[in-house]
Parts: structure tokens; C-alpha cells; sequence
């Protein structure tokens, strides 16, 4: 089999090990199966789209509604690095499916407008399918109900989407949950590499990033814990299964 690669734009190390070896769990791929390429660090390794079955982009601290002087040099190159491998994406059809930081990115390659009008807290929330998302192949694969419960945390969300894209799934307060464009490049705003132990572990790690209010986190944290959230993780067993070759 040809491998996945793994984009991950965390800087911290710990945070993002935790989502490596979840992506690895949760797509039942093995370690050699799946490169990781850490943009916030290094440039994009050089691959064509005989090279790889596919493109996993992972949720990150960064935002690129967030004004340009506001930025990093880390996020500057790791928004640099992404919009180039898109580029590539889709003039290949690579497949490609990014989660939460990629619906920002793979929304703004594409021409949606992304701000922060639908931004929401952490917290799981309910996502509906749309009809195309229940005709959806890759959605179909993955087996998901017409409605299910997503874990989110986001400061931005798509405003509009282009004509040429499809909204695959909604929400009540963030209208796009998932799109596709073209035939096989995906992008959700909830979370399919979280499960409610791992969005939990993660939001200890981002407790001062703006996200909630500390005071009221393990409040939030005591709530999640009263969720189920098993039908997302579904999504990237299903993207590894149908695109490998």
C-alpha cells in the first residue's frame, strides 16, 4: 500500500503525539503507513500523487482568519505550506480530508469565507447530514447516521461556502460541519480524531488559548463526559479504507 501523510501544525510536542497515535488508532494504519509532516516546523516533503493514497490534516492552535501581523513565523509557514500542498490537491485529486484548522484552510484555498461568526465552545454538538452527505461515498463508507454527536472547539468557522462546493453536513450554530469539493477532498469542522478522553486531554493543553473560560472547564469536561461521540473517529477508518491503493 501506498501511504497516507499526516499534516500536523502543533507546535507542542506532547500534543502532538497524542494526536499522531490517535489518527493511527482510529485509521487502523500502521506507523510506516503513515508519514507525518509537521509544517509548523519543516517544509512539506516532496511527494507526487503516484507517491501517497492520501492526505489527513489534523485541528491546530492556528487560525487564518486571524490578522497577518497576528501570526507566528510557525503559523506563517505552516499556512504557506498548506495552501502549496492544496495547490497540489487539487490539481492531482489527491485525496484529502482535514479536520477543524482544515475546513479553515481547505475553505480559504477554495474561496468560502471564513470569519468568526459560527465559532463555538468546546462541547459536542449535534451534526445533521445533509442529502448529499447521505449519498456522500465517503460518508457512506463510514457508515453515519442522518444525525450524530460531534466534538468541536473552534474560533472560526465557514461564513459562506463557493458554489462549486458541497455542504455534506450541517449544524445549529456552526451552518457548515463538512464540506467536499471535487470529487474526493473533504474538510469537517468537528472532530473525527477525538474521542471524549482525547478532547478532553486536549483542551488541558489549550486551557488559556481562548477557546473556554478555565474557570468553567472542568464543569465543560464534567458534561463531556456525559456524551457519546462514536460515530466521527468513523470517518478516517472509512477515508483509509477507501483510498488506498
Amino acid at each position: 500500500m501506498k501511504p497516507f501523510v499526516q499534516i500536523a501544525t502543533r507546535p507542542e510536542d506532547d500534543v502532538a503525539l497524542t494526536e499522531r497515535a490517535a489518527v493511527l488508532d482510529f485509521t487502523g494504519l500502521r506507523e510506516d503507513d503513515l508519514i507525518w509532516a509537521r509544517l509548523d516546523r519543516e517544509p512539506f516533503p516532496e511527494f507526487s500523487a503516484d507517491d501517497i493514497s492520501g492526505i489527513i490534516l489534523c485541528g491546530s492552535p492556528f487560525t487564518v482568519s486571524e490578522p497577518e501581523d497576528a501570526k507566528s513565523d510557525a503559523e506563517k509557514l505552516a499556512e504557506r505550506e498548506i495552501f502549496r500542498v492544496l495547490d497540489q490537491v487539487v490539481a492531482e485529486d489527491i485525496p484529502f480530508l482535514g479536520a477543524c484548522y482544515g475546513i479553515g484552510t481547505l475553505g480559504t484555498h477554495q474561496g468560502a469565507v471564513i470569519d468568526r461568526t459560527y465559532g463555538e465552545p468546546l462541547g459536542a454538538v449535534e451534526v445533521t447530514l445533509t442529502d448529499a452527505g447521505r449519498e456522500d461515498p465517503l460518508i457512506r463508507e463510514a457508515g453515519l447516521p442522518g444525525v450524530f454527536t460531534g466534538l468541536v472547539g473552534h474560533k472560526e468557522a465557514v461564513h459562506t461556502l463557493p458554489d462549486h462546493a458541497t455542504a455534506l453536513a450541517s449544524g445549529r450554530t456552526a451552518p457548515v460541519q463538512m464540506f467536499r469539493v471535487g470529487t474526493r477532498q473533504y474538510a469537517t469542522q468537528f472532530h473525527p480524531e477525538l474521542d471524549i478522553p482525547s478532547i478532553i486531554e486536549r483542551a488541558r493543553a489549550y486551557r488559556d488559548h481562548g477557546y473556554f473560560s478555565p474557570d468553567e472547564m472542568e464543569d465543560i469536561f464534567t458534561d463531556l463526559q456525559s456524551e457519546r461521540a462514536d460515530e466521527p473517529p468513523k470517518l478516517l477508518r472509512a477515508f483509509a479504507t477507501l483510498f488506498a491503493r
